[in-house]
């Protein structure tokens, strides 16, 4: 018998937390987020704005890991906003979930592709073919291999990243650490738009634990796991933004950073520690970048798995591995997961599109616009499902004060990235390609709608049970029951 469901009672939370900060990919926020933004905006208060973002992201992560408990799906955003608004919202959600969330994995392509090839030589696509077969290999993987891999990677490369922040602070520019990156009035500059735009995008991948919820330990392994993840991420990143300035200098930083024969950071790698570090600084660059494709491919197939099982996908994306190192892992969502993005780079590639000018900037651009969207929506569902009745154990501040919080700060921040998408583009201020991004946001919305009608005029039983999908206990193991003797 196939197995149609996920291994229960298999992850532990600190694996959630694991999958979370690695699909952010701290050294790829280091050696390009923070200095791109750096030399994009010019804003020497950068390191402050992570902090703010990490703030708004967790008030708008409250309602969605709360109801996440009340409504424990592989395909949260689908299942919330269903059980929410509806089942033409949950497919709304799902199409939202699916389109950008591979719209960043699939961005890292051409970032990894190029970094490699720098670093030994060839194409970049060979290289970003050889990293997309091993993506492929350990998503049909179960999920605890996967985490074995993202643990130590992660590791590796946060004590790295810790170096260069120690030997930041202990060889200031000038011998002397600078407090002009975390000035407050710093803020106030015509950068800010710009530096949350690209700011954003280096927290993508802390909203991914809630599809983990059915295999997870505990139910409380979410909430925790995704405010550690937060909280860490923008405490992190934000003191390595300020090193790397008080490493330059504040007045040099911004010229520095846009230089492309700077080297940041990885000039200072060599200059402090020799070109050994740097090589392996370079080498876990593209072990991040990996680990980040991979824990994006896992959100994704367990997307595709949830809808199949449901039938608003075909059923045979429902199917799991049924033995060894592939039991429980949602092979049918992870190849096809797999293919898609073959499929995507490949015209892209073949479009003879700049892999780093055009496949990582604009697709990981259209990716935090989007899922930004999804979490503004799934807050504001939050809100409308406790106040139906929805979830009995919460307080009021869980129900409605902090996600109401959370829509505010996350609609006022998607306005500024909307605004300054030339920043994220690298194009003019006043081009017409800034509006492709939106456009792209609301052919999303209305592709689930469309959807929604199709499953109503040929299946409404199975439009009428969108997001209500729930694991058999009967025929999915659970992971604390299967070492007993019977």
């Amino acid at each position: 018998m196939t197995t149609q469901g996920l291994t229960r009672r298999k992850m532990s939370g600190g694996g959630v937390w694991l999958f979370q900060v690695g699909a952010s990919s701290p050294m790829a926020v280091l050696a390009g987020g923070i200095v791109a933004t750096y030399a994009a905006t010019g804003l020497v208060a950068t390191p402050l704005t992570f902090p703010l973002l990490g703030i708004m992201l967790g008030l708008l992560a409250v309602g969605y890991v709360a109801m996440s408990r009340a409504v424990p799906h592989a395909a949260p955003a689908y299942a919330l906003l269903a059980h929410a608004f509806g089942p033409m919202s949950g497919l709304v959600g799902g199409a939202l979930a699916l389109v950008f969330y591979s719209a960043i994995q699939m961005s890292l392509y051409g970032l990894i592709g190029v970094t490699i090839a720098g670093l030994i030589g060839g194409s970049w696509l060979l290289w970003a073919a050889v990293i997309w077969l091993i993506v492929a290999i350990c998503g049909l993987l179960h999920v605890s291999l996967s985490a074995f891999v993202v643990g130590t990677v992660l590791c590796i490369e946060l004590a790295v990243i810790t170096l260069f922040d120690i030997a930041s602070f202990t060889h200031p520019f000038n011998d002397a650490i600078t407090a002009a990156p975390i000035d407050v009035s710093g803020l106030w500059a015509p950068g800010i738009g710009g530096a949350f735009a690209l700011g954003i995008a280096a927290f993508i991948g802390f909203d991914t634990a809630p599809a983990y919820s059915e295999e997870v330990r505990t139910s409380r392994s979410i909430g925790r796991a995704t405010l550690a993840a937060v909280v860490f991420m923008a405490l992190f990143y934000g003191l390595s933004a300020w090193a790397l300035a008080v490493a330059v200098g504040d007045q040099q930083i911004a010229a520095t950073a846009a230089n492309p024969d700077s080297g940041l950071p990885f000039a200072l790698f060599d200059q402090w520690y020799g070109s050994g570090l740097s090589l392996l600084a370079t080498l876990l660059l593209v072990t991040s970048v990996t680990v980040a494709m991979l824990s994006f491919h896992n959100t994704i197939a367990r997307y595709l798995f949830a809808m199949a099982r449901e039938g608003v996908l075909p059923g045979w994306l429902a199917r799991t591995g049924t033995s060894g190192r592939a039991q429980g892992a949602p092979t049918g969502g992870s190849l096809v997961q797999s293919v898609s993005a073959l499929v995507v780079v490949g015209l892209f590639a073949a479009a003879g599109a700049d892999p780093i000018g055009v496949i990582f900037t604009w697709l990981s651009a259209a990716g935090a616009v989007g899922i930004l969207v999804m979490l503004v929506l799934i807050s504001i569902g939050a809100i409308r499902y406790y106040r139906k009745g929805g979830g009995s154990t919460e307080g009021l501040f869980v129900t409605t004060v902090l996600p109401s919080l959370g829509v505010i700060g996350g609609v006022g921040v998607l306005a500024i990235m909307v605004s300054h998408l030339s920043s994220l583009l690298q194009i003019a201020d006043d081009s017409p390609l800034q509006a492709i991004l939106p456009a792209a946001v609301v052919l999303t919305v209305i592709a689930g709608v469309v959807w929604g009608f199709v499953l109503r005029a040929g299946k409404a039983p199975v439009l009428a049970e969108v997001g209500k999908g729930r694991p058999d206990p009967l025929r999915v193991l659970d992971q604390r029951l299967q070492d007993l003797d019977v």
